[in-house]
């Protein structure tokens, strides 16, 4: 496992919507100690204008979440895109409509198989994020399992989320186990609870057994890790470099 910490920018998706906040958000990211990046609700900024401000500052991007019409309408963009920033995971944030039923799982297979084998001719991966509506049961089977029988590509990966996870009732670190070698890339966020609801907290501020999981990653070949946050009581970067701080004691960097 990749021991740099990355930083999931959908947590400070705010302070990106321009090319001169996304530099200076860059900039704060880069003085935390992080190495390394996922590009999500970002402004519409072309690739190389990104490489510049990222090379500048000692940042990789890892991984990113591009809108699912961008996949299905301009793929041969989208793979020039993930070229030009020497990113390798190309990522979905959610199923369109978070809706996980037979027809829409079949709907999506449809559409986005050849999107895997065509990224999959270019040295990309395609990585699926989850949220927990995929953990409905359908005939007695999550709809997670279903969409991955149904997608049935070697190049249909997982951006796994932690805390969707655990707030499904599933257990991270067993799931993780249960999936080698299917999870380039995994969100890091904590699960606390807050007037009797669980919230998205800071890594280390909450109830989730971070150890079991680092662990459980190292086994199933998980290679980045990233801290998201999709929701802060506070500054978004402040919730980032408290993330920073307890991950760089297990043992990142």
């Amino acid at each position: 496992m990749d021991k740099r910490l990355g930083a999931q920018y959908y947590t400070i998706r705010e302070a990106c919507q321009t090319i001169e906040d996304f530099d200076d958000s860059c900039k704060k990211v880069s003085e935390m100690g992080y190495k390394i990046i996922q590009l999500s609700a970002i402004g519409e900024f072309d690739a190389k204008s990104i490489k510049e401000i990222t090379d500048k500052y000692g940042l990789q991007v890892v991984c990113t979440h591009r809108a699912a019409k961008n996949y299905l309408e301009n793929l041969d963009a989208e793979i020039e895109f993930h070229k030009t920033l020497g990113c390798k995971v190309c990522g979905l944030g959610a199923m369109p409509g978070f809706n996980a039923n037979e027809e829409t799982i079949e709907e999506f297979a449809k559409n986005f198989k050849p999107v895997c084998e065509k990224l999959k001719k270019h040295g990309l991966v395609f990585a699926y994020h989850n949220h927990s509506f995929e953990f409905v049961k359908i005939d007695g089977r999550h709809a997670f399992d279903i969409l991955v029988e149904k997608m049935a590509s070697d190049n249909f990966k997982f951006i796994l989320d932690v805390f969707w996870l655990a707030y499904s009732g599933i257990n991270p670190a067993k799931f993780i186990r249960e999936h080698k070698d299917m999870i380039p890339c995994i969100h890091f966020k904590d699960l606390k609870i807050k007037d009797q609801k669980p919230c998205i907290a800071e890594v280390g501020q909450g109830n989730i057994d971070w150890d079991d999981i680092i662990d459980a990653c190292k086994e199933a070949n998980v290679e980045f890790a990233l801290v998201e946050q999709d929701i802060c009581e506070g500054d978004p970067f402040d919730s980032l470099r408290m993330s920073y701080s307890y991950l760089n004691k297990k043992g990142f960097i």
